[in-house]
């Protein structure tokens, strides 16, 4: 068995990030970059499914070379290899899901793996969206934002989250398969694994090599901070509060 997982090079979610002068993009200098947390998880189950079904875990990414260092994390972790596709430029503003899903694609098609695992969502982006649309490209089925994940044989059962509770799925192999931040708890990488990791084989593509056509079908227009949150307000009494509640939130 095979599994290919996507790993995407974000800006820390705990960072204080500053927009660009032309407020197009945010400043990443300075800034501390990781891997996508839910990427993280879907490194961490795919080393779940190797432990129990002897497969192998090959992580792809793509975007400029800083993202060898997310990648190196992910074979830390344990992944066997890995593919980097060199954008030559910054991935989050200038590459929609469409063309993200498009290389990965080309990339499927070159590896054929039996399962693609990808997190159900970046943090920069929140697009939501790339796996679905691999997932059409391949024409396989899915499974979204999977809560337990079990292999039996040449199918997936997977439990996903669902609104009001869960629902449970089996997927012919092979399949896309998103993860969710309940399936499970990324591992630490040991330091005898990092220092592996530095020598574990690393491709670098140019996303020219891959032959893809694509027109940008999205184009930030402008970025802007969220609106600062307004100070609380006293009432003297219900009645007040009713006619505020009514009036000026507009929420009764």
């Amino acid at each position: 068995m095979k599994i290919l997982v996507t790993v995407k090079r974000v800006t820390d979610y705990e960072a204080k990030l500053k927009l660009a002068a032309d407020g197009l993009d945010i400043v990443r200098d300075s800034v501390n970059m990781i891997m996508n947390p839910f990427d993280q998880i879907a490194v961490e189950e795919a080393l779940r499914i190797k432990e129990k079904d002897s497969a192998e875990v090959v992580v792809l990414s793509m975007g400029t070379k800083d993202a060898e260092a997310q990648m190196r994390a992910a074979m830390a972790m344990g992944a066997d290899r890995g593919i980097l596709v060199e954008t030559g430029s910054n991935v989050s503003s200038e590459m929609d899901s469409a063309l993200a899903a498009k290389m990965i694609h080309q990339i499927i098609k070159r590896e054929s793996p039996n399962i693609v695992l990808m997190g159900k969502q970046s943090i920069d982006d929140d697009n939501h969206q790339t796996a679905e649309m691999v997932a059409e490209l391949w024409g396989v089925g899915q499974a979204t934002q999977a809560n337990t994940v079990t292999i039996k044989g040449q199918e997936a059962v997977v439990v996903r989250e669902a609104d009001g509770g869960l629902e449970t799925l089996s997927v012919d192999l092979p399949c896309v398969i998103t993860t969710d931040l309940r399936l499970n708890e990324p591992r630490y990488a040991s330091l005898p694994n990092i220092m592996k990791a530095k020598k574990k084989p690393l491709d670098f593509l140019s996303s020219s090599e891959l032959g893809i056509e694509h027109q940008p079908q999205i184009k930030i227009k402008k970025l802007s901070y969220p609106p600062s949150r307004k100070s609380g307000q006293r009432v003297s009494n219900v009645s007040e509060l009713v006619n505020k509640l009514k009036n000026e939130a507009k929420v009764l």
